[in-house]
């Protein structure tokens, strides 16, 4: 266990770092896209598009979209519409862009998704209002609990499933917040299909694997927020601290009084003070959940409130009532107009173990992308990244940095 405790120390070192801009001046960085290029200046010169008004863009929303061919869980290949959608609420020099996410998905055999993320920054940054809705049908591939388990011992699960998370922070002080939410999940007709094991025989575990049933949760959650990034789509240089606490009870439904924390550490790096990108980002988080909390709500690897972790690593690959990770990533452009650039990453994960609840196992990936620039105004790339680990790879694409 001591390597383990040496890699989370040295994981934990560049989050304390200083960025060379000074983090309480980050929100009042007033982005200057003179010389930049994006696809929207391309589609404008080969179509001869009516080219962009200055003073007519200061109240556009910046739509961002991005038809692609990607995978559904423990299904086949999927048609996948992403659409990002990048706004201001205030004054550009004291307010962050605020952003909506919508990725519907389908694979013509009955398997979809509706997912529907923002994150709504209010005038002058009094108050962040994050969201986050799905409508999920497909099945997912399970290896039970613990950071160990061979390839090999799987099992796919089918079900339906909606999500509902909202919470309100206000400003306490420049950068912190705090404030309240209401976390919703309801897991409908939880089966196994036409396997002879049970979702509960194969993980040893009771809450919300009996066959055939729901399983629902309901619980408030206390969020803590330490954000100097201006732009959470493409981070620049500064700090990201976000906590929360969430509490199911009875009282409002649930099927079992649980808790949960969620603890995401994020600092970004600037290596140049020139204008074009050259940058480390650092991104750590510890996820636990006590006993109660339903199998399918226990922390797992690219289950994370925005699912990017673990690139390279097949979704829910691993599995425990603990789950710690890092991830490190270079990020440089390769053209001086920002159009074309590159990234370098790798991640590490470990899950605690079913029994021992201790951590014995490093879990991890690597890979790099291509980035293109889609909407210079918004700073939205289209993200092209090529993940692997042991005995798995995948080609991801999608709009916005990982993290």
């Amino acid at each position: 266990m001591s390597k383990f405790y040496f890699l989370l120390f040295c994981c934990l070192v560049p989050c304390l770092l200083k960025a060379q801009t000074p983090v309480d001046t980050t929100n009042n960085v007033d982005i200057d896209t003179t010389g930049q290029k994006d696809l929207i200046d391309i589609a404008h010169t080969l179509f001869k598009f009516k080219h962009r008004n200055p003073v007519e863009e200061q109240k556009q929303i910046y739509f961002s979209i991005l038809p692609i061919s990607s995978n559904v869980p423990g299904a086949s290949k999927a048609l996948v519409t992403s659409t990002t959608a990048g706004f201001y609420l205030g004054e550009r020099k004291t307010t962050y862009i605020s952003s909506i996410t919508f990725a519907p998905y389908f694979n013509l055999k009955g398997r979809y998704g509706l997912p529907i993320h923002s994150s709504v920054w209010l005038n002058n940054n009094t108050y962040n209002i994050e969201g986050d809705t799905r409508f999920l049908v497909y099945p997912q591939y399970t290896w039970g609990l613990g950071g160990n388990q061979p390839e090999s011992n799987k099992l796919l699960v089918n079900y339906d499933y909606i999500r509902f998370y909202q919470s309100a922070l206000k400003r306490i002080t420049p950068f912190f917040y705090a404030g309240i939410g209401y976390d919703m999940d309801y897991y409908i007709n939880i089966n196994t299909g036409n396997s002879p094991v049970s979702l509960g025989d194969f993980t040893g575990y009771k809450y919300g694997t009996a066959t055939g049933v729901n399983s629902f949760s309901s619980g408030l959650t206390f969020n803590l927020l330490y954000d100097t990034r201006q732009n959470s789509i493409n981070p620049i240089p500064g700090s990201f601290v976000n906590v929360i606490y969430r509490y199911n009870m009875g009282a409002l439904g649930s099927d079992n009084n649980a808790q949960s924390v969620y603890v995401d550490v994020r600092k970004y790096v600037s290596l140049t003070t020139e204008a074009s990108k050259n940058q480390l980002a650092f991104w750590f988080y510890y996820w636990g959940a006590s006993t109660g909390t339903p199998y399918l709500n226990l922390p797992s690897i690219g289950n994370d409130p925005y699912q990017r972790s673990g690139r390279g690593i097949e979704q829910n690959r691993y599995r425990g009532q603990n789950l710690l990770y890092f991830e490190t990533e270079y990020r440089k452009d390769i053209t001086n107009d920002g159009l074309f650039g590159f990234v370098v990453f790798t991640n590490v994960n470990s899950a605690s173990q079913a029994n021992t609840h201790t951590f014995s196992s490093l879990n991890p990936a690597g890979g790099a992308g291509l980035r293109v620039k889609f909407n210079k105004k918004s700073n939205t790339n289209v993200c092209i990244d090529y993940g692997f680990s042991k005995g798995f790879s995948d080609l991801n694409l999608a709009l916005g940095e990982a993290f």
